[in-house]
């Protein structure tokens, strides 16, 4: 019980940090820069670098304490399970009641359930994990695609853009649904019409894109995909949630939302 409770405690504790981590990068974030000196930029991207370092760290370390709660939950349900058999001889011997034998099921239920918690929280641990690395590797990207000259074309194991080849701007948006209506016959799944209330979250420009609520991979993605760039409309197609970038799978058209 004792080895329950610290353990308990742990997970707690890994919570408290990954809470307070991620409020720290957020504020970060948010802080304006007192001059457009270069050394400010580089300074505060080192800062939240080494934020996100101890994000990754922490939620190993909280996946950790769940990886030894499994463990000690999986020994109850082991338990349980022994004392659901020998309720059941017992009942079958007339010795305890039908009740006693319901009670027994209802534990071992009951610990299963803490089973099943705790893998789901260990998934969502490595879900953690993979979307702080899936930024860090959209943000190198991202980088790279300012020197890409027009009708260029990037892809990434978590998004593929397309810078296009003339000017964009949301009036376009018609012959767009348009063309999907046609095709799909239904409309268009606009997610976000200009600049949402996610985007003044994270501080991204998106007054000039719409999100489409299409998976890039999907029949319906890959049309539109296809239709954009033989527009010569730009576009980024998210296969997956990055933080601070994407909620989900969804493809964005217009040039990409600057930070600001």
């Amino acid at each position: 019980m004792a080895g329950l409770l610290q353990d308990r405690m742990l997970a707690r504790a890994a919570i408290l940090v990954l809470a307070l981590l991620i409020t720290s990068v957020d504020c970060l974030a948010q802080k304006k820069p007192r001059s457009p000196k270069s050394s400010s930029s580089s300074s505060t991207k080192s800062e939240l670098d080494k934020l996100r370092k101890q994000y990754i760290e922490a939620t190993k370390e909280y996946k950790a304490s769940l990886e030894r709660l499994l463990l000690l939950y999986q020994k109850s349900v082991a338990k349980a399970n022994d004392r659901l058999t020998k309720s059941k001889q017992l009942f079958t011997e007339g010795l305890i009641s039908k009740n006693q034998v319901t009670e027994s099921e209802e534990a071992v239920a009951s610990a299963q359930l803490k089973v099943t918690q705790v893998q789901q929280q260990m998934t969502t641990a490595d879900t953690q994990i993979a979307q702080a690395l899936l930024e860090v590797e959209g943000e190198k990207q991202i980088a790279r695609l300012g020197a890409l000259r027009k009708g260029s074309l990037i892809r990434t194991t978590s998004f593929i853009r397309y810078n296009g080849v003339g000017a964009w701007s949301l009036s376009q948006a018609g012959k767009i649904e348009t063309f999907f209506q046609q095709i799909f016959k239904r409309p268009l799944p606009i997610a976000v019409f200009g600049q949402g209330a996610i985007h003044n979250q994270w501080r991204l420009d998106h007054h000039n894109a719409m999100d489409v609520s299409l998976n890039p991979d999907g029949p319906e993605g890959q049309a539109l995909i296809n239709y954009l760039q033989s527009s010569g409309i730009p576009f980024s197609a998210f296969r997956a949630a990055i933080p601070g970038v994407a909620t989900g799978p969804h493809i964005h058209i217009g040039m990409p939302s600057h930070r600001y």
